[in-house]
Parts: C-alpha cells; structure tokens; sequence
C-alpha cells in the first residue's frame, strides 16, 4: 500500500463515493457523532466564530446541521456528485482536495473533519493538515474524527468492488504525535465500534475505536 501515490488515492476515493452518492444519507450518524458535532457547535457559539470550514463534506448530511445551528458554511469533498447532491441541499460547497484548499491563508474561523483524514497516507498527512491550518484563523478549533488500527495502511475488505478505498489506521499516540505537532491538541475522546449503526468500516475484520480531537491552531 505505501507505494501508491497519494493522487491514485484520491482518484479512488472519488470514484468510489461517486458511485456511494445516491445511498449515503441511508446510514444514520451515530449518537456519538451527534453528541460531538452538537458540543463542537456549542464551543464555537461560546467563542463567537460564526462560520467553518467542513474537509470530507460528501452530501452535506452535517453541513445541513450546522447551518441549522446558524453557522456560516463551508465544504470541500474529492466527489463530485458528493458535492452535486450537497449543492442541491443549498450548501456553499465544491470540489477540492485536503492537500491543496482553495482558499486564502486565515480565513476560517474553525474547521471541522470526520472519518476523512484516515483516507490520506502518513506520507502525506502532515501536508493535509499544514492546509487545514493554513486557512484557519490562528487560535482556531479544528475538529478531527477518525477510526482508530494499529498504525497499518490498508484496502478495506469491507468494499466489494473496485476500487476499493484506502486507510490509513492509526494508533491513538501516533494520533496525538501526528496532529501535536500542528498546534495543541486540547480535547481527545475514544468511544468502542459498537455494531451496526455504531460499526466502522472493515466488515468486522479490524478491532478498532472512534477517534475524536480538537486541534487548536498556534495563536499569534
């Protein structure tokens, strides 16, 4: 897996939530993922930012909620029927990848990105998230989810047909080693992979958590 660029990556992944598109509303966010957008939400309504950028944005199915919270929105996703079906729920999104946002330094108050990160390899990781703090406004929340393995790089076995999309499955302290070193990580919570709903990707073959972290940007 570590020899594949990052550019097939992408390619793959855009392919396959391409075709994913027209189904992705029929799996319902955890409550765990619900809990942790609303307290995002609240964090950044307790500290005045009114607006945020979302990386891994698919059909929009959080960005409709955080509009609803009244916050100016934001997304960018490698799909393009993602971004078709998302435009068509009346949200300001387009397609871009994490590794270049086309957007100016310090724009946005806050980021948010779930269940995206794990698709980019640790040969790239750092550029990823470089870009994310880049367009955030120094002193900025950036909301990160991730599954959680056992610092492997791998296909999932749970995608039936090609091309199937790549993880990155990384450890807790590799977690924390790879986003401190962009900044403060002051939040960090692990919940179990629960089953159905709650499962993540893997189709059971990976022991596997949920990963969730506030990386606070370096400030002036």
């Amino acid at each position: 897996m570590h020899g594949i660029p990052e550019a097939d990556h992408e390619a793959d992944l855009a392919v396959f939530y391409d075709r994913q598109a027209p189904v992705r509303n029929t799996r319902p966010l955890t409550p765990h993922r619900v809990e942790c957008r609303e307290w995002f939400i609240q964090l950044l309504k307790s500290e005045h930012r009114h607006s945020l950028l979302e990386l891994g944005c698919g059909t929009g199915v959080e960005g409709v909620e955080f509009v609803r919270a009244g916050l100016h929105y934001t997304g960018v996703d490698l799909s393009s029927e993602s971004i078709h079906r998302a435009r068509s729920a009346g949200l300001e999104v387009s397609v871009a990848s994490g590794r270049s946002l086309p957007f100016p330094d310090a724009v946005f108050p806050a980021a948010w990105t779930m269940s995206t990160l794990l698709h980019v390899p640790n040969s790239g990781i750092h550029d990823v998230v470089r870009e994310l703090v880049r367009v955030t406004a120094p002193g900025a929340p950036i909301a990160v989810g991730l599954w959680s393995g056992d610092d492997d790089e791998v296909l999932n076995p749970e995608d039936l047909e090609e091309p199937r999309r790549f993880f990155s499955r990384r450890s807790d302290d590799t977690v924390r080693r790879i986003f401190g070193g962009h900044g403060t990580i002051e939040h960090f919570r692990i919940w179990p992979e629960g089953v159905g709903v709650e499962s993540g990707p893997g189709a059971g073959n990976w022991v596997q958590h949920y990963q969730f972290l506030v990386l606070r940007t370096p400030a002036p």
